[in-house]
């Protein structure tokens, strides 16, 4: 079943979703926020997060998200719990449709989905992830003062966390399944200037090892040419192998770079297409911070505020 275009729908409900939710309904767009059925983003299954403003002794990402949700239905944010299974952008009112169930009208969208990042694909990678493994350096590297770590990866994202991992960990080993870095030639003679970095070359991680304390322990590392398998003690494991955009939805209806991050209009969350706004970890495929994403959501519950505002005395509503 439809119903009456609303005049915003959010779509994810990490930081970004989450405060453009806080802005919007500030601002009486009466927004409806689509959580998807894994609420939250990547936050909920991080532990301690230390690096979000207003937190001095730090914070659980499940806790920042609920107490931003409240925010959120403090101001009467409507929220729905499923996920967005067809999106047609073609033409205004939008039309979502969560769970092949539901229609949903809207003037304008804000697409918060998010961001996932490539994991190894390990039994125990999810089991173990805030608990000694971790998929963001910038995030976790705090918590590893003097420790023994390990970064999964070739690119520059790969070499980037293993230089900032060497401010705070004893010791840095990057493992990379062929004999050669992929990163850019820039970023490979930073890697191998900086001498708190050791290398493991045609190399693949084949197990997550949990000690007594339920963190990691050790790794398993297979060398690829030789079929040589070895346990290494560790304290902790970074996977370094790319983040996957929440965007297959769009992928013919938005411009899309090469990785399939949004495209949005410089210093805007603006897509190519009015009255569709992008912000978050989804077009950001630089700092992927829950800070930065909580930033771009404001900024798009303005863009779009702006934009209904605009739309409504172009067509003399109000007036």
């Amino acid at each position: 079943m439809s119903e009456t275009p609303r005049e915003v729908i959010i779509i994810g409900s990490g930081p970004a979703g989450l405060t453009s939710a806080i802005y919007a309904a500030r601002a009486n767009l009466k927004p409806l926020m689509i959580e998807g059925a894994q609420a939250g983003g990547q936050l909920m299954i991080t532990t301690d997060v230390d690096n979000y403003p207003g937190f001095p002794e730090g914070v659980q990402g499940p806790e920042l998200i609920m107490e931003l949700k409240k925010q959120a239905a403090r101001f009467e944010t409507e929220f729905i719990q499923g996920d967005v299974t067809e999106a047609d952008l073609s033409k205004r009112p939008f039309r979502i449709v969560v769970d092949d169930e539901t229609t949903y009208q809207a003037q304008a969208i804000i697409i918060s989905s998010g961001a996932k990042a490539r994991l190894l694909g390990l039994p125990a990678e999810g089991k173990l992830m805030g608990h000694g493994v971790s998929a963001c350096a910038t995030c976790d590297g705090f918590f590893f003062k003097e420790k023994n770590v390990y970064v999964v990866g070739g690119g520059d994202t790969a070499v980037e966390e293993a230089i900032f991992l060497t401010k705070f960990a004893s010791k840095v080993t990057l493992i990379h399944r062929r004999d050669a870095l992929r990163a850019s030639k820039i970023m490979q003679d930073k890697i191998f200037k900086n001498k708190k970095i050791a290398y493991l070359w045609d190399s693949a991680v084949t197990d997550i090892l949990a000690g007594a304390s339920g963190a990691v322990e050790a790794i398993l590392v297979k060398n690829l040419k030789t079929g040589e398998e070895n346990k290494l003690p560790a304290d902790g494991l970074f996977v370094a192998i790319g983040h996957i955009p929440n965007t297959a939805l769009f992928k013919d209806q938005l411009k899309l770079d090469t990785n399939g991050y949004i495209i949005t209009e410089a210093g805007t969350t603006r897509t190519q297409i009015p009255g569709v706004f992008a912000a978050g970890d989804v077009q950001d495929p630089s700092y992927r911070q829950a800070i930065t994403a909580a930033g771009t959501g404001c900024m798009a519950a303005i863009d779009a505020e702006r934009f209904l505002e605009a739309d409504a005395e172009e067509n003399g509503v109000g007036t």
